[in-house]
């Protein structure tokens, strides 16, 4: 099969399993499995796709031309297969853990959850797929609006709060940061076209890069740079596989992806070096991520913590394409999946708990992890992979950012680098310190008597005397957090792929 043909599958596919999910709603198993199936048959496709690009090939296609000049068009090269790979791959264990946390907790509306979860899909493989920044344009405004049903999924006052301060946040920079960027871009340059070494040079000069710049990093809103951060907080109320959905496998990295393709296929880093431009940009994001790092210390809902965790973890990916470095740029690409892995397990850990305990506040965590060994097992070594401790997947993207630093002769960063990494540990491992050697509450005198399952009346266990949420939900918690490790070891493949894109 041509790798057009697959191209055109892996963006099909997603939106026939939305239509099946939708037909299949009476029947609940089979529902699932249709959801099961096309995620795994995406996920063949992007890997169908993926030896091309190996191989140096450039996919593309053109779909329809809106104007002259002006294209649906996509074309894929080694950063939007690196991103299709993190959204299909992870697709797979949010699906399989999605069926086990909404039967655990008995959700309401889940055919309606399942179909806009494979149309997220659908439109972040559109973003990582995109040749011009229109084609971008119009699928990272699909991701929003088929997005905002997840959010207000529980359908109460929270919920629908929450969903505007999404909506409300996301549509704004959208329409009047990152339009104004693309029209502005095409009035400069007459193409939209994603380019090697950038489209700008002798085009822009002078304060208008920066502030072109500024307008595409705070109108990629779902990057959740400060002060446009507010929606991922709020949108939290959503159940945990939309959060993982928001944090790990597609929207938050629809964001920090835009920033990144930008710099890289429409500025150029040597002409963002050159003009000097993103400097301001380096010094918002490290702004961005110590501070998200000091409120994450503040929060004991653990969602909420794991929220502001997230922002402080995508400035690095900002920071990265401000520094335009070969370096930076690759430790920046390198954080999309090592940070999507790791946040995607702390996710599925925070929602296990939730199904096995009913418990959100970190302070009533004292002792679980004697009662859920798996979860907070997997808890540890996700939070690792945050910190960016060895042999898990962040210390690489961390070290390239720090290299990235050196290379821009920008020391402080690597300060900032090293003084979020221990704020990570600050409102991590605490959580972890508390499950394992803290005792818990609810721990005597019941349980003395010897039965486990009276000792913690709020909740059978699942497991027997193991109090761990149903296995649909600690099996791919479990896997994540082996991928958090496996990516360790995978950096010559990620180094390899990204070793092919043309920075210059």
């Amino acid at each position: 099969m041509s790798p057009e043909s697959l191209l055109l599958w892996a963006l099909c596919l997603p939106l026939a399993g939305a239509l099946g999910v939708s037909l299949c709603g009476r029947w609940p198993n089979v529902r699932e499995a249709v959801t099961i199936i096309t995620t795994l048959s995406t996920f063949s496709c992007v890997l169908g796709i993926l030896q091309f690009v190996l191989a140096g090939q450039v996919v593309e296609l053109e779909v329809v031309e809106v104007l002259a000049g002006l294209p649906i068009a996509f074309r894929l090269e080694p950063l939007g297969m690196l991103y299709a790979l993190v959204a299909s791959g992870l697709w797979i264990p949010t699906a399989v853990y999605g069926i086990g946390y909404m039967r655990g907790h008995g959700e309401q509306n889940q055919t309606r959850f399942f179909a806009c979860f494979a149309l997220a899909i659908f439109a972040a493989l559109g973003i990582a797929f995109a040749g011009n920044l229109l084609t971008l344009f119009l699928f990272y405004e699909l991701l929003t609006f088929s997005t905002y049903p997840l959010v207000t999924h529980y359908g109460n006052d929270e919920a629908r709060k929450a969903g505007r301060v999404y909506l409300g946040n996301l549509i704004f920079t959208s329409v009047a940061f990152l339009l104004l960027a693309v029209v502005t871009t095409w009035w400069m340059t007459g193409t939209l076209d994603f380019r090697p070494g950038g489209i700008l040079a002798g085009k822009a000069e002078g304060p208008m890069v920066a502030v072109l710049l500024g307008l595409f990093a705070f109108g990629a809103g779902k990057a959740a740079l400060m002060p446009f951060h507010r929606w991922l907080p709020a949108a939290m109320v959503a159940p945990t596989p939309v959060s993982a959905l928001l944090h790990a496998v597609a929207i938050v990295k629809a964001g920090v992806f835009t920033v990144l393709k930008v710099v890289v296929y429409i500025f150029g880093i040597d002409f963002l070096t050159e003009q000097g431009a993103s400097l301001w940009l380096m010094y918002a994001a490290a702004f961005t991520l110590l501070s998200a790092s000091v409120i994450a210390l503040t929060k004991t809902n653990l969602k909420a913590r794991l929220a502001y965790s997230t922002i402080s973890q995508l400035a690095y990916i900002v920071l990265g394409a401000a520094l335009a470095t070969t370096a930076g740029v690759t430790g920046a690409a390198l954080h999309i999946p090592m940070h999507a892995m790791g946040k995607i397990t702390l996710f599925f850990c925070a929602g296990a708990i939730y199904v096995a305990t009913h418990k959100k506040d970190i302070r009533e965590m004292d002792g679980i992890g004697r009662r859920m060994p798996f979860t907070m097992g997997a808890f540890l070594v996700g939070s690792l992979s945050i910190i960016g401790l060895p042999p898990m997947g962040g210390a690489w993207s961390k070290w390239f950012l720090a290299m990235g630093a050196a290379e821009a002769h920008m020391p402080i960063f690597i300060g900032v680098l090293m003084l979020s990494s221990l704020l990570s540990i600050g409102y991590l491992m605490p959580i972890v310190a508390r499950a394992f050697f803290c005792k818990a509450a609810d721990a005597e005198p019941e349980a003395a008597s010897g039965d486990a399952t009276e000792s913690h009346p709020e909740k059978p266990g699942f497991w027997g005397a193991v109090n761990e949420a149903p296995a649909l939900c600690v099996i791919p918690l479990c896997a994540t957090a082996l991928g958090t490790v496996a990516l360790f070891f995978c950096v010559p493949f990620f180094k390899g792929l990204l070793d092919l894109m043309v920075l210059r």
